[in-house]
């Protein structure tokens, strides 16, 4: 039996495809909007998407889809129950990017709290070359060594940055669920790790009860001067909240990978807001070369087991 598979959005995966070791029509396209969804996948039984949506209205005009196959591993972009009630499967990829996400996060971590940008802005105006001393001291400057670092969320990338962050001599903290009546073990309290941390690190995913996770309560609830790195998904920060933070001193610094719109316009808040501790990398923790090729193997191996009749990695 031969397969129709399409890609929508090939241009996300910047890297080779394996060759799918069974008999497909494949098409793949650079990009995908909306209105062209419907168009160049009514026939096909096997779908791969990065970021292109499928809400509800989208999959009840494909009959003849049987797997999405995200080539990612976020999924808030996909109606979950939508494609199980139409007996639709959903695989994702899982832990291709551990390290490097965490190491993304940790750049960013070690950037802020030696206050990196500010430093360089500093030379670049030429304060360095109109001081009296042999140094320029500007913006404070702190040792990562015996800091506090919270994590929320205790999945493969939250778990790699404990490693990292501990080999620096950090003391590590995971975050229970907020508004969690019991605290398992190995977990401290939300509000606890908001109080203590001296870096709040996120990595968990964006569904309901992540929206907003961190807003104005958590983070005038955060130890003034504190850190906020967030390397997973936009939607878990108010950013209007978040930079109000940062112009009235109540957080240290914020690196952020990712924003709640994506691409950001222009005029984007944390785009346009120029702070020497705010830094902003378009959404490429995920993406060193070697991470980008275990994700496309992972890909066609979860397209491959589907096709066996054992399927792999299954949201539904």
């Amino acid at each position: 039996m031969s397969h129709s598979v399409v890609f929508l959005d090939r241009d996300s995966l910047p890297v080779p495809i394996p060759v799918l070791p069974f008999p497909a029509h494949y098409l793949e396209y650079p990009t995908c909007s909306r209105e062209q969804i419907i168009a160049r996948c009514a026939s096909a039984d096997m779908v791969i998407t990065n970021k292109v949506p499928f809400d509800r209205a989208t999959l009840e005009q494909l009959p003849a889809l049987k797997l999405l196959a995200i080539a990612a591993t976020g999924y808030n972009h996909i109606d979950l129950d939508a494609c199980r009630e139409r007996g639709v499967m959903v695989s994702n990829i899982r832990h291709y990017g551990d390290d490097t996400v965490a190491e993304h996060a940790f750049m960013l971590m070690l950037a802020l709290m030696k206050n990196l940008p500010a430093y360089q802005r500093d030379v670049a105006a030429g304060a360095w070359s109109q001081t009296k001393q042999f140094c320029h001291l500007g913006a404070p400057i702190r040792d990562v060594k015996g800091a506090n670092l919270g994590i929320i969320g205790a999945g493969g990338i939250g778990q790699t940055l404990a490693g990292m962050a501990r080999a620096f001599g950090m003391k590590v903290f995971f975050a229970e669920h907020k508004g969690a009546k019991t605290v398992r073990q190995g977990y401290l309290a939300f509000e606890q790790v908001l109080a203590q941390a001296d870096v709040l690190s996120l990595h968990c995913p964006l569904i309901k009860e992540t929206q907003n996770l961190i807003a104005q309560p958590e983070l005038m609830a955060m130890k003034p001067g504190a850190v906020l790195i967030n390397t997973s998904r936009g939607g878990l920060v108010d950013e209007e909240a978040l930079v109000a933070a940062l112009k009235y001193g109540q957080l240290g610094g914020a690196g952020f990978d990712v924003l709640t719109t994506e691409p950001p316009p222009a005029d984007h808040l944390l785009l346009k807001t120029r702070l020497p501790n705010l830094i902003v990398t378009p959404h490429i923790a995920w993406a060193s070369q070697e991470s980008m090729s275990r994700l496309a193997a992972q890909l066609v191996d979860n397209l491959t087991a589907f096709v066996a009749g054992a399927p792999k990695n299954c949201l539904v």
